[in-house]
């Protein structure tokens, strides 16, 4: 008998890539499988071939296609748990593996419906996708949540994923999702388990992620006599002629220098440049591989598979598996307590508080305390555009028993409260502090502005449980990765001194949140030496 014959497992965008890989090595151990993604072609052709495997195996496994399911939309994930609850299906593994490649360029140039996209995709599909499951999930069911290693691994260890701001976000929360679910679906027997391998061999990293980065970096840097703007329209003309046969690249040559009015030998030369540009990421990244060699999709399967077996589920259960083999060159992005400033820094600077309305309840105590003690020490509250530091308070976390029984109304509205809302917020006052500068990068070097985020406070009390930290831990998540990302480019490809800080009010231990921290931390994060030091997250509460 095969290892999970009388199985089913559920794999999201499994027409495709890894996802299809997954799939096809539980079906050959036996698995039946429900194969769903957007697109209807490549899911009839996978299930072609696991119903092959099937019959070679002769496992009596099936397979089942439910095609046009986009993981971010809420009625179709509800319809297709709601429609397996009425035929009695039972699942034993759900793997949270679909995403896309969302936006691959700076921050500041990232269109917010297409960051909001990717958010949606990478996390809330992730999040809807696991409480819709546990409709036809049974004790002993695993969920297992494929992240990534280009994001927030641990909460202290950062690893920000320059262009790629809402996927490094989405993928932190992801992991601390990951740990939180481990706690709450205790009571139903059912394991959370995530895993984060590094760079896979696939056509999305080859063909879309490296180029498209490459692609921004002549944006940023400059091409030949081409604006910005210039590189970027003829970037999307031609960066998907990569890989294709000399003539059909010569002719899209052609075609692009007519439509753009430019001369063929340039955009020659720029696709050129964009392949050079890309296979160098891809050699700078394999460098930090011991034996210089990606993933394959089947090692990943492998893995998942691995994860899915009983014995080790129960073993491993609530943690964060790297699988990447990447030895990332980690910077110290975050700090605790700062010492007290000497120096006044806060004194006639312009200060802009927004986002949030202070009235609401989880803000205003935050609101009315921080404005006063920055007052005082002679900043000068603004309400134009005009002004030196912007501060966005995301306010507190709701009080609830558990993320997995929020309804989908309410689990939007946290995802808009700890990660769309401030990158709103974030962008429109770097566009203050840089007019112009989403479409022109080269305005942002040597421009100078702070942006504070204030983020949800750790909860406070005499017995806080690992639960109470974990929910919380999930939007700080989100924080973490998106804050270290946007300054890595602002410092290191923009060559810019505007900067983002994220300061993390509580303790792990329960105390309460100081305010007088927060402002002696703001304090500090408008000096000079801010702006030179990688630490960009502050935990002022905090004690050695």
């Amino acid at each position: 008998m095969l290892k999970f014959q009388n199985k089913t497992i559920l794999v999201t965008g499994s027409g495709t890539g890894i996802g299809q890989a997954i799939t096809k090595k539980f079906v050959e151990n036996g698995a039946s499988a429900i194969i769903l993604g957007r697109r209807k072609e490549p899911l009839e052709e996978t299930a072609e071939m696991l119903e092959e495997i099937i019959k070679d195996k002769q496992s009596n496994a099936t397979v089942k296609i439910f095609a046009g399911v986009d993981v971010s939309d809420e009625k179709a994930v509800t319809g297709m748990f709601d429609a397996l609850k009425s035929e009695n299906v039972n699942l034993d593994v759900v793997v949270n593996n679909a995403g896309v490649s969302g936006p691959v360029t700076c921050f500041v140039h990232a269109p917010l419906d297409d960051f909001r996209s990717t958010v949606d995709i990478h996390l809330t599909g992730t999040f809807w996708t696991s409480v819709q499951a546990l409709k036809v999930m049974k004790k002993g069911a695993k969920i297992i949540t494929i992240s990534t290693f280009f994001a927030e691994e641990r909460p202290l260890e950062q690893r920000p994923y320059r262009f790629r701001s809402p996927y490094t976000a989405s993928q932190g929360a992801k992991n601390r999702l990951v740990e939180a679910m481990s706690w709450e679906l205790l009571e139903k027997g059912v394991m959370s388990i995530g895993t984060n391998p590094g760079p896979v061999h696939s056509d999305r990293i080859y063909k879309t992620v490296y180029p498209k980065a490459a692609s921004e970096f002549l944006r940023v840097s400059g091409f030949e006599d081409l604006s910005p703007s210039e590189v970027e329209a003829a970037n999307n003309e031609i960066v998907g002629l990569l890989g294709e046969d000399d003539e059909t690249i010569k002719a899209g040559i052609k075609s692009a220098a007519e439509k753009l009015g430019k001369e063929e030998t340039t955009l020659t030369n720029l696709l050129d440049k964009v392949k050079t540009i890309a296979e160098k990421i891809q050699k700078n990244t394999s460098t930090m591989i011991p034996d210089q060699q990606f993933l394959s999709q089947e090692q990943v399967a492998t893995t998942v598979l691995t994860l899915a077996d009983d014995e080790q589920a129960k073993i491993l259960n609530g943690k964060i598996i790297p699988g990447d083999r990447v030895f990332y060159p980690v910077k110290p992005h975050i700090r605790s307590s700062v010492p007290k400033a000497e120096k006044n820094n806060l004194n006639g600077k312009r200060v802009l508080f927004g986002g949030m309305s202070p009235s609401e309840q989880s803000v205003s105590s935050w609101y009315s305390s921080i404005t006063s003690m920055i007052e005082e020490k002679g900043g000068q509250l603004e309400t134009s555009n005009d002004f030196d530091l912007a501060i966005h308070i995301t306010g507190n976390l709701p009080d609830f028993s558990k993320l997995t029984e929020l309804s989908r109304d309410e689990w939007d509205k946290l995802v808009d409260q700890f990660i769309n809302t401030p990158a709103k917020w974030t962008q429109h006052a770097l566009n203050d502090f840089v007019p112009g500068g989403s479409d022109d990068p080269r305005k942002f070097k040597d421009a100078k502005g702070r942006i504070v985020i204030i983020g949800p406070a750790l909860p406070a009390g005499k017995k806080i449980s690992g639960h109470e930290r974990a929910k919380v831990e999930v939007f700080r998540g989100l924080l973490r990765p998106f804050v270290t990302t946007v300054n890595q480019e602002l410092s290191d490809v923009l060559k810019s001194n505007v900067r983002v800080f994220l300061i993390l009010p509580g303790t792990v231990d329960g105390k309460e949140p100081n305010d007088e921290n927060i402002v002696n931390t703001i304090n500090y994060l408008v000096s000079d030496e801010a702006a030179s030091s990688s630490e960009v997250i502050f935990c002022p509460d905090e004690t050695r």
